[in-house]
């Protein structure tokens, strides 16, 4: 059922990365507290923890697991393959509880447990700190595979998220999915990076787990490469043309005589009338 407020709703689902908490605390103070008009909202969270790969460390638990629509058993509960277990999450907390034993049946899950240590080496290898998942999806024709990793640091202003997807057909070795990269800066302004980038692939019909991770390695070695190159030349073009280094004068400004100035003549190189 959609929020009945969805001005309200967007707030929630365009939150940036490692702000949720923020955004909801904000909504409340506007709905003064009002459980039912939060309630409405359930929506929304729901929406974009799934599409955000959010992750949650279970309790007793070790590892951080991921929230999505491909692990996902209804009702609010999510299962992780690597744990074996199934658990209750809370949309608008982020919170984990209720954990119970799951075991995964699919005709495909020795592929499956093979992909999840195949990648977890690629993941080991290049994030700092990564989530992993891979469930079978269409009636087990096929199986998806993501990977998420955040890194927030809110005392220095900004946070970050890669989120991967790619979607694996065995049948006919089709590999197809998305990069997505979403940063947000936010120390006396708002800057924030949204990028999708589409990825396909075409494997032997044969490919096992390696050649599968091999090809995820090559298509995300190469996008960060890619942005890599982009950052570099923003900050030797587009973002120089976006301001003057000087006034026009050529001439910093003595902000401690800044009162003394007339404004369309000494700093705007104007003549005065």
């Amino acid at each position: 059922m959609p929020s009945n407020n969805p001005a309200l709703a967007s707030f929630v689902e365009s939150a940036p990365p490692g702000e949720l908490l923020d955004v909801t605390k904000a909504i409340k103070s506007i709905l003064a507290d009002d459980p039912s008009a939060l309630q409405s909202l359930t929506p929304a969270f729901e929406k974009y923890n799934e599409e955000q790969f959010a992750t949650v460390k279970l309790p007793g638990g070790s590892e951080e697991v991921i929230v999505s629509p491909h692990n996902s058993l209804g009702d609010g509960r999510y299962y992780d393959v690597a744990s074996q277990s199934s658990f209750a999450f809370d949309h608008a907390t982020q919170k984990a509880s209720a954990v119970q034993s799951y075991v995964l049946e699919s005709s495909r899950l020795d592929l499956i447990k093979s992909l999840l240590k195949s990648l977890s080496l690629h993941t080991t290898e290049h994030y700092p700190k990564s989530s992993l998942g891979v469930y079978p999806i269409e009636n087990d024709s096929k199986i998806a595979i993501l990977t998420v990793a955040s890194k927030y640091s809110p005392n220095n202003f900004w946070n970050g998220r890669w989120r991967s997807l790619y979607i694996f057909s065995p049948g006919n070795g089709s590999l197809a999915g998305s990069l997505k990269v979403d940063v947000h800066y936010y120390e006396d302004g708002n800057v924030r990076l949204l990028t999708d980038k589409p990825v396909s692939v075409s494997l032997p019909s044969s490919a096992n787990a390696s050649e599968v991770a091999k090809q995820i390695a090559i298509a995300e070695r190469k996008y960060q490469e890619d942005l890599n190159k982009a950052f570099g030349s923003l900050s030797e073009g587009a973002f120089k043309a976006l301001r003057r280094q000087l006034p026009i004068t050529r001439q910093k400004i003595e902000w401690e005589k800044i009162s003394g100035y007339r404004l369309g003549q000494d700093i705007g190189g104007g003549r005065s009338r």
